[in-house]
């Protein structure tokens, strides 16, 4: 697993509509709007695949950050032992309604992020979208809360699905590099 240091937003993606899915009066969710759901989510769930194979699901907090998804975790946590073996990840978040809402796939691997400055900046993000709750000492490549520490991980996506909900439903694919 490679250490994520870029602040640097990736190139826009390639978008397009997928019209097998999608009202005829849809149109393809412009990226914009997706990356200002990604950033104002409070919940997302993260499926990683365990050693023997099986699916391993979670809720946890994130961040979006510089074209990024930040997460973390503690090292013995399910999720950091499966990422040790497969950093392939897909992050999902949205609204339980079927009919209203907008919810969002970050399909893409994990890699973590050990540079303490890029760690004081997330520390910060954190803090200032989940409240002092979520307050993190950063020192030697980890995040440090109460008597314990945490991994933290970025996920570049590499394709993004968004589904509109409601009248028109829509299925908008966003795909990098």
């Amino acid at each position: 697993m490679s250490d994520l240091r870029t602040t640097t937003p990736p190139p826009p993606p390639r978008t397009r509509l997928d019209e097998r899915y999608s009202d005829p009066a849809a149109t393809a969710t412009p990226w914009p709007r997706a990356q200002a759901l990604l950033a104002a989510a409070e919940l997302f769930w993260i499926s990683t695949v365990r050693p023997d194979g099986r699916p391993h699901v979670t809720p946890l907090p994130a961040v979006w950050s510089a074209g990024c998804l930040y997460f973390c975790t503690g090292p013995e946590e399910r999720k950091a032992r499966n990422l040790a073996h497969n950093p392939h990840v897909t992050l999902t978040t949205g609204t339980p309604a079927w009919d209203e809402g907008y919810d969002l796939v970050v399909e893409g691997e994990a890699a973590r992020v050990t540079d303490d400055g890029r760690l004081r900046e997330l520390a910060a993000a954190w803090e200032a979208k989940y409240g002092s709750f979520w307050h993190f000492e950063v020192r030697d490549g980890f995040f440090h809360h109460g008597g314990g520490h945490a991994l933290v991980f970025g996920v570049a996506p590499r394709t993004v699905f968004g589904f509109g909900k409601g009248e028109p439903f829509s299925q908008t694919r966003w795909r990098f590099g």
